[in-house]
């Protein structure tokens, strides 16, 4: 079977896709990864096949300017769609057909928006995914929205309430989308359709949740045939040797550090995150490693008890922390939580919020904005972490039970089935 799989985003938006692939291939399958030509190169190092997909990041501009407009709690979701995404729908509709060109099925990021819309023209199977519980919408389980976390305290008024919240977004949507429904004129198809970036970003058939019912249970008011398949993770080829040996002395060289991470779209905006995780660990006395996304030498010189990387897979350092700083984002978090070690999550944007607050209700982590995450506010969530045995004590079984979830695994036999019932 030829599988299409359909993304956009960060590197926390392609790895659970590579997971799946790399399955997939095992099995004697052809997956493909169709998405920006940035991403060739980790696709292609992981031996799944890779198709272009416009737009091009370095169309939106410089990175680190463009996540500034992106991380803006109200503003930013509109930039991502209005202004990112929608110029560009030919052509990435041109892109996504050229790559799906004689596939058995179609698996499709919430981003990709011409996805169902090839899908429809076509008749072509397809399966959509969502990556964190935000995605759903649930009422039952109202997220916490970046652009106003205060919406949430409207669930004491019941579900109801917050269906009624929703159309407010849903109204803002349509105006967005208004490139996308004259795109689905002009391939004769329906119009204005549904709101893509609501329930028009589900199949019908098959709706992949590539998240573990641990972390977020199953609600009432999810998309029908929608398949809870734990956190497929994938984290890239291991360090190479001279990385993987500084990393060993340093953990062989003391206690466990505090791992500060900011995964790989809010190390853009760190700012003086990196000072501040550094105060956090002295006040503490704590060891700390650090990986930065950035040169270690533009931090200074440092005492031995602080090691910085400027890159390390996650999977290598995270089991080893004493506690693990990190924004929230749905694939670090995934590997966070399958190290088994307390979390301070520091939101910074999109569906961090919601995810912190699911972490927290679970007792293994503890949370404080991005924007307040000072030295002095990091060393006092960080304490607790540190001193409570519960919090590591939950973060373990917590990780066993996570672990035991063949995610790929699910998400492969939820796609086969789907073609077997099409084929």
């Amino acid at each position: 079977m030829r599988v299409v799989f359909a993304t956009f985003g960060s590197l926390g938006d392609l790895h659970p896709y590579i997971a799946i692939a790399r399955e997939l291939k095992r099995r004697g399958h052809r997956p493909v990864i169709a998405t920006f030509e940035a991403f060739r190169e980790p696709v292609e190092a992981s031996s799944v096949d890779f198709a272009p997909l416009r737009p091009s990041m370095d169309g939106f501009g410089d990175r680190a300017t463009v996540m500034r407009r992106l991380v803006d709690p109200r503003r930013g979701p509109e930039v991502l769609v209005r202004e990112m995404f929608m110029p560009h729908l030919r052509e990435s509709y041109e892109d996504l057909e050229r790559a799906a060109a004689g596939a058995d099925l179609l698996v499709n990021h919430p981003l990709v928006f011409v996805g169902p819309l090839l899908a429809e023209k076509h008749g072509l199977p397809w399966a959509s995914t969502v990556l964190a519980p935000l995605s759903l919408f649930s009422a039952a389980d109202p997220p916490v929205l970046p652009g106003a976390p205060w919406l949430r305290a409207m669930r004491v008024l019941g579900t109801g309430a917050y269906r009624f919240v929703f159309r407010i977004p849903r109204l803002m949507m349509r105006r967005w989308e208004a490139p996308l429904y004259r795109l689905r004129g002009d391939l004769g198809l329906s119009v204005p359709g549904p709101v893509a970036q609501m329930e028009g970003q589900y199949s019908p058939a098959l709706n992949l949740a590539l998240f573990s019912g641990k972390f977020a249970g199953r609600q009432p008011d999810w998309p029908p045939n929608t398949v809870l398949c734990g956190f497929p993770r994938y984290d890239g080829p291991p360090p190479d040797a001279a990385t993987q040996a500084a990393l060993d002395a340093f953990l062989a060289s003391g206690e466990p550090p505090l791992v500060f991470a900011l995964g790989s779209s809010a190390v853009l905006v760190a700012d003086d995150f990196w000072r501040h995780a550094i105060e956090a660990a002295r006040r503490l006395d704590q060891r700390a490693l650090l990986i930065t996304g950035a040169p270690p030498e533009e931090l200074g010189a440092l005492p031995s008890s602080i090691r910085v990387f400027r890159y390390l897979p996650y999977s290598s350092a995270f089991p080893h922390a004493a506690a693990i700083v990190h924004p929230g984002g749905i694939g670090t978090l995934a590997q966070a939580l399958a190290a088994g070690r307390p979390q301070l999550i520091v939101p910074v944007a999109f569906d961090q919020p919601d995810n912190a607050r699911h972490a927290v209700a679970l007792g293994t982590a503890r949370s404080v904005p991005f924007r307040k995450a000072t030295g002095d506010a990091m060393a006092r969530e960080l304490s607790p972490l540190l001193g409570q045995a519960g919090y590591a004590a939950r973060a373990a079984s917590l990780a066993r039970a996570i672990g035991a979830e063949d995610a790929a695994g699910t998400a492969c036999d939820a796609l086969l089935n789907r073609l077997n019932r099409t084929g």
